[in-house]
């Protein structure tokens, strides 16, 4: 008898603590919510955007473009998904992968960065991105092409 109360009292805390964590639980994605907005880099060809929204508690939606002109080119399409097993970066790339999605998994998740990674993914096989400021990050595109290791980085400003 006694074993059982003892039982049923470690069970009934843990559900207690389970649920207290679930609560309170701060996912991967709660923690990029800095990367909400539109941010911005000034090139050659025009100035580059990447703008990011909350979709849902789970999901945030992102599109890179150029405006060059009065031109708007959209070249890339973005899922920021919370998904079960972890946050994931899932780009749909105009004219790249028969137009399907390419999943990246978080491999690093804080307050100020994060690095997605698919190594089995032609190029990049890494996705990266780092708060300088509260109005500056660095995206970073990084892999390897033909045995040879190569990197973008994208210096941005927040414009809005």
């Amino acid at each position: 008898m006694l074993m059982k109360k003892n039982s049923v009292g470690l069970v009934l805390a843990l559900m207690t603590i389970l649920i207290s964590a679930f609560k309170t639980g701060t996912t991967d994605l709660d923690k990029t919510k800095w990367l909400i907005g539109t941010w911005e880099q000034k090139t050659a060809r025009g100035h580059m955007y990447e703008t990011w929204v909350k979709a849902s508690s789970t999901e945030f939606h992102g599109k890179s473009y150029v405006i060059k002109e009065k031109d708007t080119m959209v070249f890339e399409n973005i899922k920021l998904a919370q998904q079960a097993n972890g946050l994931f970066y899932i780009p749909t790339v105009k004219n790249q992968n028969g137009g399907e999605p390419v999943s990246f998994k978080a491999k690093t998740v804080s307050a100020t960065e994060m690095v997605f990674e698919n190594p089995a993914h032609d190029f990049p096989q890494q996705i990266s991105y780092k708060q300088i400021s509260k109005d500056s990050l660095v995206a970073e595109i990084s892999g390897t092409v033909n045995g040879k290791f190569k990197s973008q980085k994208f210096q941005m400003r927040r414009s809005n």
